[in-house]
C-alpha cells in the first residue's frame, strides 16, 4: 500500500458495488470478524489456556483500552495518509494481532498480542465512523449505519457459527481459529484495497485536535457510553463462564443467538431513530439499560442471564443514535478531528475501569453491576437535555438556537 496511484473518485460518481456504502459495508465485515473472533473465545481462552483470574482479565482489558484512549492520535496520521487507506492498514494490523493470539499462551504474550489487535481495531474504528458520517447523508444516515450494523452481525454470525459448529467435531484449537480469522480480515482488507476507488473529500478536514465548547453534550454522552460499555464488555461475558461455567461452543452460541437478534434488530434501530429522534432513542436505551444492569447484580439463572445478555446488547445497537446527533450538529469539517477526540474520550475510563472494578469482581460481582446501573441513570439525565430538533447552533435544549447557552433561570 505504497503512494496512491488510483485517481480520486468523487462520492456521488461511484455507482453499483463499487459505491462507498457497499465499501464500507465489506470493512465492516472485516472488523467484525476478527473481533468476534478474538471475543468469543476470550475468556475460555484466558480461563482455560493463559489462567486468568478476574485481576488479570481487568489488566488484559485495560490494557487492550489504551489504544482506544490514545485514539485521538490518528488525526495526526492524517497529515500524511488518507483515511480511506489508514482504515485498512488499521484493518490488517487488527487481523495480525488476532492470527497471533493463540500462539502465545502466557500472561505476556496474551498482552502483547492484544496491543497489536487493540491498534488496529481502534484505529479502525475511529477512521470509519468519520468515513461513515462523512459518506452518508444525513437523512438516511441512521438507517445506512443500522443496515451496516446488520452487515457485522452477518460476519460475527458466520464466525460464532463455525466455531459453535466445528470447535467440539473438528477437535479445534485456539491458536487455529484465531490463525483463520486473522487471516481472512487480511484477506479482506487487501481486496477492498484493490477492488474499490479512493473516494475524493467532499469537505477537507482539519488535521488537528478540535475540542469545541458547543459539543460539551456529546462528548459527555460519549465519555458515559465508554464508562458503561466497560461494564457489559469485561464483566458481563466473565460471568457467563466464571459463575455459570459456559463452554466455548455455550458461550459462542450465545454471541451467535445475539448476533442473530442483532442482524434483524439493527436495521429497525436504524429506522426507529429517522422516525423517534436522537433524544427519545437514548431515553429508551437508558432506562432499559439501568433494568438490565440491575438484574445482572442478583441473576441465578443462566438462561435468564442469557436473556439478559441479549436484552443488554439490544439497548447498546441504539447508540447510533449518539453519532448521528453528532452528525447533526458539527461542522462537516470536524468530523475525522472529533472522531478521534471522541473514541479518546470514550476510553478515558474504559482505561482503568477494568483493572478497578476487576479488585471490586473479587469481592462483590453485584456491585459491579450496580455501579453500571447508576451510570446508566447519569446517561439518561444528559440524553434529555438533547433538543428534539438537533443542528448546529442547537445542541442542547439550553441552547437559544444560536449558539449560545442560555442562562439558568
Amino acid at each position: 500500500m505504497g503512494p496512491d496511484p488510483k485517481p480520486l473518485t468523487p462520492l456521488d460518481a461511484a455507482t453499483g458495488w463499487r459505491r462507498p456504502a457497499v465499501c464500507l459495508a465489506l470493512m465492516a465485515a472485516a472488523n467484525a470478524l476478527a473481533f468476534a473472533t478474538w471475543s468469543a473465545l476470550l475468556n475460555n481462552f484466558a480461563i482455560e489456556g493463559v489462567q486468568f483470574t478476574g485481576r488479570e482479565i481487568g489488566i488484559l482489558q485495560s490494557i487492550r483500552e489504551v489504544p482506544g484512549f490514545l485514539a485521538f492520535t490518528a488525526v495526526f496520521c492524517l497529515l500524511f495518509i488518507r483515511e480511506q487507506k489508514f482504515a485498512l492498514l488499521a484493518l490488517l494490523c487488527m487481523g495480525v494481532g488476532t492470527a497471533a493470539t493463540g500462539y502465545f499462551p502466557t500472561e505476556y504474550g496474551f498482552y502483547l498480542t492484544t496491543i497489536v489487535m487493540s491498534v488496529g481495531f481502534h484505529y479502525f474504528e475511529t477512521i470509519n465512523q468519520s468515513l461513515t458520517l462523512q459518506w452518508l447523508p444525513k437523512g438516511e444516515a441512521p438507517k445506512i449505519m443500522g443496515r451496516l450494523l446488520a452487515v457485522g452481525s452477518f460476519a460475527t454470525i458466520a464466525a460464532y457459527a463455525l466455531i459453535f459448529l466445528t470447535w467440539k467435531w473438528l477437535e479445534l484449537d485456539f491458536h487455529l481459529v484465531y490463525l483463520a480469522a486473522g487471516g481472512v480480515t487480511i484477506a479482506l482488507a487487501v481486496g477492498v484495497w484493490l477492488a474499490f476507488p479512493q473516494y475524493k473529500e467532499e469537505v477537507v478536514q482539519r488535521k488537528h485536535l478540535v475540542l469545541r465548547s458547543r459539543y460539551w453534550l456529546y462528548y459527555a454522552l460519549t465519555f458515559m457510553a465508554g464508562a458503561r460499555r466497560q461494564i457489559f464488555i469485561v464483566f458481563a461475558g466473565f460471568m457467563m463462564v466464571e459463575k455459570f461455567g459456559f463452554s466455548v461452543p455455550a458461550i459462542t452460541g450465545l454471541f451467535l443467538a445475539n448476533a442473530v437478534f442483532n442482524l434483524y434488530l439493527a436495521p429497525k434501530i436504524g429506522s426507529l431513530i429517522v422516525r423517534w429522534g436522537e433524544r427519545r432513542a437514548l431515553i429508551c436505551e437508558y432506562i432499559g439499560l439501568i433494568g438490565v444492569f440491575v438484574a445482572y447484580a442478583f441473576v441465578e439463572n443462566p438462561w435468564i442471564a442469557a436473556g439478559l445478555y441479549l436484552a443488554d446488547h439490544a439497548f447498546f445497537a441504539m447508540a447510533i443514535a449518539i453519532k448521528t446527533y453528532f452528525q447533526k450538529i458539527a461542522d462537516p469539517a470536524d468530523m475525522a478531528p472529533t472522531a478521534g477526540v471522541a473514541f479518546s474520550i470514550n476510553h478515558v475510563a474504559a482505561v482503568g475501569i477494568p483493572v478497578i472494578f476487576g479488585l471490586i469482581w473479587l469481592q462483590s460481582p453485584s456491585a459491579v453491576f450496580l455501579i453500571g446501573a447508576g451510570m446508566a441513570a447519569v446517561s439518561l439525565a444528559l440524553s434529555m437535555l438533547i433538543p428534539h430538533d438537533p443542528h448546529e447552533g442547537n445542541e442542547t435544549v439550553l441552547s437559544d438556537g444560536t449558539g449560545a447557552v442560555q442562562p439558568a433561570e
